[in-house]
């Protein structure tokens, strides 16, 4: 079998982290993995567009995967031109190099499109209306995606990211469980979290799947909770009793991005298409734990 020669984008971050788990000693891949810095990756800075073209021409990639995102939430409403060159026009960077080279592209995007308002869980079909400057730049990424590279792009919205690495609110919970003989966490925004170990193998899945199937997927892991039920499963698996988390309104947290009362997602599509059953948020929670 011929290895696939795949490029993958924020190689240190959460996603990146767990892409080069699972991928490590996969013979049906010869991956390039990429960052702006890090140890055991290529240095590339994907807001220059000629600097994307010679990794992809160079390594002959013909599928990538872009990991990389500007996820400062709240620093976004500070400096939103920061964030829509990451997450927006390096985007189109990547698309129209992919485009010019026969390449495919996974392109991992966000909940923070919709406006959280929502009572049901969120299909690819509803309207997207980001309320923040994360959300809104995201967004432009996907137009600029579909725009440039058509049938060749999947986009993979996703939410609650987690894992052993990086900042995330798995870890966050643990050190302050810890540190605190009491914490407040909001009750009122409820979604389903995603183990990154989790999302990287759905995007092997894409992949490596015998047909290609472009178009926007929802993904994150099975059920529904609340930020606070979210702490409490964490402290309870932890072993951590020494903390007494009690549920708060997010109003006693201002922020200045607005975070989305209602963020889940509804994976059915993801599930048909590609013939796939995704792991519950608890489980996936209790084996990141376990590394942890």
């Amino acid at each position: 079998m011929e290895t696939i020669n795949i490029l993958i984008t924020g190689a240190c971050g959460q996603l990146g982290h767990e892409m080069r788990n699972v991928l490590t000693d996969d013979q049906r891949f010869n991956v390039v993995y990429t960052d702006v810095a890090g140890e055991d990756i290529i240095t590339l800075d994907i807001t220059d567009e000629a600097a994307v073209e010679r990794i992809v021409a160079d390594c002959a990639i013909s599928i990538i995967v872009n990991c990389a995102a500007y996820t400062a939430v709240d620093a976004a409403e500070d400096d939103e031109e920061t964030a829509g060159r990451l997450n927006a026009a390096a985007v189109g960077n990547i698309a129209r190099v992919a485009k010019r080279h026969g390449a495919r592209m996974v392109h991992i995007s966000t909940d923070y499109v919709f406006d959280g308002q929502g009572c049901v869980p969120y299909t690819e079909e509803m309207t997207p209306n980001p309320q923040s400057a994360y959300g809104r730049t995201k967004l432009d990424g996907e137009g600029l995606l579909l725009d440039a590279l058509g049938d060749d792009a999947v986009i993979l919205r996703t939410a609650w990211l987690y894992s052993p690495y990086g900042k995330n609110f798995v870890k966050t919970m643990l050190a302050l469980g810890q540190q605190k003989p009491a914490l407040k966490v909001v009750f009122d925004q409820v979604g389903s979290p995603t183990c990154a170990r989790d999302l990287a193998r759905a995007i092997v899945t894409i992949i490596t799947a015998e047909e290609w199937h472009p178009g926007i997927y929802h993904y994150s892991n099975e059920g529904v909770i609340s930020w606070y039920d979210f702490a409490l499963a964490i402290h309870r698996l932890a072993g951590i009793t020494g903390c007494d988390v009690q549920p708060c309104h997010s109003d006693e947290f201002p922020a200045k991005a607005h975070r989305p009362a209602y963020s889940v997602l509804d994976k059915t599509r993801f599930k048909t298409t590609f013939g796939v059953t995704v792991p519950y948020w608890l489980d996936s929670l209790e084996d990141t734990l376990k590394q942890l």
